[in-house]
């Protein structure tokens, strides 16, 4: 406190003429707090604490030699003032006194008396709290602190503020009611925490007293009754590290809420077995539902025989404790850690599009192997015929003359590739079967001497006797193992529902291949490769192999 200058006092006459004197008592050793009522625009509120008004107003002190004394404008002091109330924590006997708050903006002043009286003084022998501590969704009540002390005396009701707000029963809060001047909660919430002040009007000898009281609330949750939890590391951590570098560990713990009880967390260096206490820090948990915190413990200098060593962070409150472990690790050689994951990468990465390129390309590759590598099945078997064909003849008067029959695919175009181009022997029934013999025989003679049988399908083939030739082959097949069937899917048809057993279980399992109509020269490239790796193991005579084993029986 300081006293006035010349300024301050005129301001301060000039104030005095226009004046209100209020007077409140208070038991000392308690929280208390005076609003200037001369800024307070709500009436439902006693107190503001926004710093808006700090520039607004001033607060004096009139001495028992009755000088003015000016507070001043410091909020670690006591008496100390923020926003428009001067707030007293605690309130002491020599408080007692008349102050002074002024609006500087309109020079407006009111004087507030304080008489501050000892629990003695008051004959207040009952012992009362000013903090109190609900527990979250249980029930309580919040009494005004001292009012029993006056209860020989004349009172009104009680009045009640929340953080400065006054209180009352409405919608917005149910299970809150106001009875017997006490604020009773249903239902406790962390809304509830607040500082609530209880204001009642007291009369002693025909003067008129305020009173008021403060509770500070805070609504907690119940003690857990968990043990913390480390959350990081979780069980034992490895950590890549190099030697000579600083290093730092985290430890990330949740705490349970325990209100009269601190919770420890402590570093230990375990090496064979012993534990080397290095840092311990405690730790107060308030949040309802617990709190998480995070304590580091710091190497300067990585050593080598820290690559020896587990660090332990150990958390612990009064039911149990959980603990966390880190182990270090030396780093491997960054460039040959990457140079061997490359390696390995671009090795998968080879075998991954090898293995696509080969999937795609398979028959290719058969072909090829047959080709050079493999061993020609042709020799020695006694066989005549690479492959017997089978097809049907079409039903002129139907068929589309512009378009490729299967007739002619049979007769034309399987010879000049597989023939003329790869050196395969086919047998055609109006080619190499002569007339004139039993037509059933001669065609299961000739599938007996094929080592494949071709069926080009199509709706003729399925509805018409040609059908009797897949039977035949079928039947000839299951005698000789080495005869095998090829069936190339000319053009789509439904199979009849007469067809028998054999056939229709053969039509399911045998490879089939399917042709398509178009006049592009690729259309079928692959078709043919196919219709190869389909057929027997043969070598491909080149074209003057097989031009000079022709030319040489016409000179003989």
């Amino acid at each position: 406190m300081f006293f006035l200058n010349c300024t301050d006092m005129f301001v301060f006459s000039e104030c005095q003429r226009k004046h209100a004197v209020v007077r409140y008592r208070a038991i000392s050793d308690q929280m208390f707090v005076l609003p200037c009522g001369v800024l307070l625009e709500d009436p439902t509120s006693i107190f503001n604490h926004s710093c808006h008004y700090d520039s607004w107003v001033e607060w004096f002190r009139q001495s028992s030699d009755g000088k003015i004394q000016k507070l001043p404008n410091h909020k670690t002091v006591n008496p100390a003032y923020c926003g428009n109330v001067l707030w007293f924590n605690p309130i002491r006997v020599q408080d007692s006194g008349t102050y002074t708050c002024m609006n500087r903006e309109k020079t407006l002043c009111i004087d507030i008396f304080i008489n501050v009286q000892t629990k003695e003084t008051a004959n207040c022998s009952i012992n009362f709290r000013s903090d109190l501590r609900l527990i979250v969704e249980n029930g309580g009540s919040i009494a005004c602190p001292g009012k029993s002390c006056y209860s020989h005396f004349q009172t009104l009701p009680v009045k009640w503020y929340k953080n400065g707000k006054r209180v009352k029963s409405q919608k917005t809060r149910p299970g809150l009611t106001l009875e017997h001047d006490m604020i009773s909660l249903q239902s406790a919430y962390n809304q509830d925490s607040a500082i609530y002040t209880c204001d009642y009007t007291l009369m002693d000898n025909n003067t008129r007293w305020n009173m008021r009281s403060i509770v500070k609330v805070n609504v907690t949750s119940k003690d857990s009754d968990n043990p913390p939890v480390v959350l990081d590391p979780v069980g034992e951590k490895n950590l890549e590290v190099d030697l000579g570098q600083t290093l730092e560990l985290k430890c990330q713990v949740k705490f349970g809420f325990q209100s009269n009880a601190s919770s420890l967390l402590w570093w230990y260096r375990q090496t064979n077995q012993k534990n080397e206490l290095v840092q311990e820090k405690r730790f107060f948990p308030n949040k309802l539902g617990g709190e998480t915190f995070i304590d580091n413990f710091r190497l300067e200098e990585v050593t080598e025989q820290d690559l020896y060593t587990i660090f332990v962070c150990l958390a612990q409150n009064s039911i149990g404790k959980s603990v966390g472990k880190f182990k270090l690790k030396r780093r491997r050689n960054t460039v040959l850690y990457l140079l061997t994951l490359c390696c390995a990468i671009t090795t998968l990465l080879g075998l991954f599009v090898g293995s696509i390129l080969a999937y795609q390309h398979w028959i290719e590759i058969v072909l090829l192997y047959r080709n050079y590598l493999a061993k020609d099945e042709t020799v020695g078997d006694n066989k005549e015929f690479d492959a017997f064909v089978s097809y049907a003849k079409p039903d002129f008067l139907e068929s589309d003359q512009t378009l490729l029959n299967e007739e002619q695919f049979a007769v034309e175009v399987l010879p000049q590739i597989l023939e003329n181009r790869y050196g395969y022997k086919l047998c055609l029934t109006e080619r190499d079967i002569l007339p004139g013999g039993a037509y059933t025989d001669d065609i299961v003679n000739a599938i007996r001497r094929s080592r494949r049988t071709v069926v080009i399908l199509s709706p003729n083939y399925v509805n018409g006797p040609a059908m009797f030739e897949l039977e035949a082959a079928v039947k000839t097949a299951l005698e000789d193992t080495t005869i095998k069937l090829i069936l190339i899917e000319f053009q789509f048809c439904q199979e009849p529902e007469s067809l028998p057993r054999k056939v229709k279980k053969a039509l399911k399992i045998l490879p089939r291949i399917t042709w398509k109509m178009s006049t592009s020269p690729t259309a079928n490239k692959h078709f043919w490769k196919k219709l190869r790796f389909h057929m027997p193991v043969k070598r491909i005579k080149t074209a003057e192999e097989r031009s000079r084993q022709t030319f040489l029986p016409s000179v003989a």
